[in-house]
């Protein structure tokens, strides 16, 4: 050892601890120093007296105590605070992790521990090649997902360990800027738009990646579906409590790994945390577009999402198809003979932009401003009688309904007129007995309204259920997404309308189908096999012809229309309340919840928000709206920094545009959802 007198009186000794496999290197070392010493001096210091020769640049220092890195090198011990009883650990930044696919595939990685876990993630999606990185985070299982498993029988092995995909010699997890796999940022296609398989042309990418073909696929192929033995053993929330557990295991984004308490070759959860999924590609995103599928699959045979029967074997038709689809070699011989080249198809839309179109109908779209106007039935519910159920005549303008007795008093005052900006929308259909509801549940001072609409058939439904869509928004009918939304219900209504064929479900006992992997538990209960295989093949006539990376996008979009879905529960207490409430936290808004009935209490759009903020000492969270509305609770079911962060997501989310060419602004995402502790 040195003796002090070469470092003069001020000097003292430093302990470090050395993670290295290495036999002749002491666990243990001792370093004489002194505070104006900067941190690259102690680990040059380190890296001479460990004496071997081998690139030490992914070591850093870990302060134990602390639980934080020293990253900056040129910072001196004085200033990071280091004194003799500091424990540090001279330690890889990157470290093996295994990671819990949407899927259920576990793959294992190295990812960075160091850095903060929203680039930590950015990395990961790159290995996988998974675009839009900003929409996934990490979750920690939650706890009551681990003691179902704990249940399960002490010779049963897990199968999720059998077939863990090794990742860990990809480049990117090396931490060196090595080929990213195969996300680009070109206009080539990297996959099969139809199958999904990927682009010939991307083949040869192959041999930089740690994506070998076999493994691109069991990323981008939904494989055999889990037994019915399984998934009765897999948690299934029953409550809005259950649901919110779910959700309390986010990681922080703006911390590392290692500052969260994440040690080497821990397992857990990739998901997509935020529901908006942005510019969904089947050219560039069938790792992603498969993933999403995955998540909403679980989520619906979980019953972490609630839908109706009908809408259940919808969700079953596609499921099944899907899976055919994935097995058969079909899938892979699909070939897309109709597609225009890209670049012929960019320039054929610029030669329309230049030409200008039809001038007539943009002029016509500014002046006129569209509204609906036909006879609907209006129900309210009564506590103490049955529903009344009256014809009138009803005018939709704006983003407001106005109702009369008839269409020769449309002229006068209305009966009443019901402004929808920041109403609940929920549908209310059942195809096969004819029904077409609309419910609306329409803020006022006490509560919310609740006001039924019935139309009388699918159009008029699909036109007056998208104007209240976007009427909720703050949008009208003279916005561009529309009539996308009139065509995207009328698709799902389609698709819920089947009729039975003889010679298609003829013999449903010769089917391979497990129909208990497709529907969730509830059902398997309430029908015999042969029942469910015989709906499910219904269901499945109206989809049977779809490729299969279009079966998966239109599960998505039915997912995506259920009224629950985008919702992440949280169990709050209000300020000024006696007792617990939920928050349903959304893309677009905020849902105060009872959580006896489940009922919505209130709702807060994002639009409408001014500010807001996190007292931090108090862990409470407090927003103001418009018209001098302030609201402020505390959160029971997980850390308030966790919901501070969704909000803050959802708005940095909300300003992305087909422009960035995918950069994203980390520093701003930070701003808005990091927090000042």
């Amino acid at each position: 050892m040195i003796s002090s007198s070469e470092y003069g009186p001020h000097s003292w000794g430093l302990l470090v601890t050395v993670d290295h496999q290495h036999e002749e290197v002491q666990e243990e070392l001792l370093l004489q120093v002194t505070g104006d010493l900067h941190i690259g001096g102690v680990m040059l210091k380190l890296v001479e007296e460990i004496k071997i020769a081998q690139d030490w640049s992914d070591y850093a220092l870990w302060w134990e105590q602390k639980k934080c890195w020293l990253l900056k090198t040129h910072w001196t011990l004085d200033k990071c605070g280091v004194q003799a009883d500091a424990k540090l650990f001279f330690t890889t930044q990157h470290k093996m992790l295994r990671l819990r696919l949407p899927n259920m595939k576990t793959v294992r990685l190295k990812v960075s521990f160091s850095s903060m876990v929203f680039k930590a993630v950015s990395d990961i999606c790159k290995i996988l090649n998974i675009r839009r990185s900003e929409e996934l985070s990490l979750l920690k299982p939650s706890e009551g997902t681990l003691k179902k498993k704990k249940k399960k029988d002490k010779n049963n092995k897990e199968p999720v360990t059998d077939d863990i995909l090794n990742l860990c010699n990809s480049p990117v997890s090396s931490g060196l800027s090595g080929s990213p796999g195969l996300y680009s940022k070109t206009m080539a296609p990297i996959y099969d738009p139809v199958s999904g398989t990927p682009a010939s042309s991307t083949i040869t990418w192959f041999s930089d990646s740690p994506l070998t073909e076999q493994n691109c696929s069991i990323l981008t192929f939904s494989h055999p579906n889990c037994s019915p033995e399984t998934l009765a053993e897999m948690y299934q929330p029953r409550t809005l409590a259950d649901k919110a557990k779910l959700n309390a295991g986010w990681l922080d984004s703006s911390r590392s790994l290692m500052e969260q308490g994440i040690l080497e070759d821990d397992q857990l959860l990739l998901r997509f945390k935020y529901y908006t999924f942005f510019d969904l590609n089947p050219k560039y995103d069938a790792v992603r577009i498969n993933q999403i599928y995955e998540q909403a699959r679980w989520a619906i045979l979980l019953e972490e999402i609630d839908c109706t029967e009908e809408e259940m074997l919808i969700f079953a038709a596609l499921q099944y198809h899907v899976s055919k689809l994935s097995l058969s070699s079909e899938a892979q011989d699909f070939s897309c003979e109709s597609e225009v080249d890209e670049v012929e198809a960019a320039l054929s839309n610029l030669e329309v932009t230049l030409e200008g179109g039809n001038t007539n109908n943009i002029l016509e779209d500014i002046t006129d401003i569209p509204k609906l106007a036909d006879n609907l039935r209006l129900v309210r519910p009564r506590k103490l009688s049955l529903k009344a159920i009256k014809p009138y005549w009803f005018v939709f303008k704006d983003t407001s309904i106005s109702y009369f007795k008839n269409k020769e008093c449309a002229q006068g005052e209305p009966i009443e007129k019901l402004n929808l900006k920041g109403c609940e929308v929920v549908p209310d259909v059942n195809v096969a007995a004819k029904k077409f509801g609309i419910k609306l549940l329409i803020p006022v001072a006490d509560g919310m309204n609740e006001v039924y609409l019935r139309c009388d058939n699918e159009n008029q439904y699909a036109r007056w259920m998208a104007a209240c869509v976007l009427a909720s928004k703050g949008k009208t009918m003279a916005d561009s997404s529309y009539q996308p939304e009139v065509h995207k219900i009328l698709s799902f209504l389609k698709m819920k309308n089947w009729t039975m064929s003889p010679q298609a479900v003829s013999d449903p006992e010769n089917t391979d189908m497990k129909p208990e992997c497709f529907v969730s538990l509830r059902y398997t209960k309430k029908y015999k096999s042969k029942q469910l295989v015989a709906r499910i093949l219904e269901a499945h006539q109206n989809v049977s012809q779809m490729p299969l990376v279009e079966a998966k996008l239109r599960f998505i979009q039915a997912w995506q229309s259920l009224p629950e879905f985008g919702l992440s529960y949280y169990i709050v207490r209000f300020k000024g309340s006696k007792k617990d409430d939920v928050l349903g936290v959304s893309y677009n808004r905020l849902i105060r919840i009872d959580i006896a009935t489940g009922d919505p209490i209130t709702t807060w759009r994002f639009s409408n928000m001014k500010q807001w903020n996190v007292n931090w000492e108090i862990r409470q969270v407090a927003i103001e709206f418009d018209q001098n509305v302030s609201i402020a609770f505390t959160c029971l079911s997980a850390d308030c920094k966790i919901i501070h962060e969704y909000i803050g997501g959802y708005i940095f989310l909300s300003t992305r545009s087909k422009d960035q060419n995918e950069t994203l602004d980390e520093d701003l995402f930070h701003k808005l959802t990091g927090g000042q502790e």
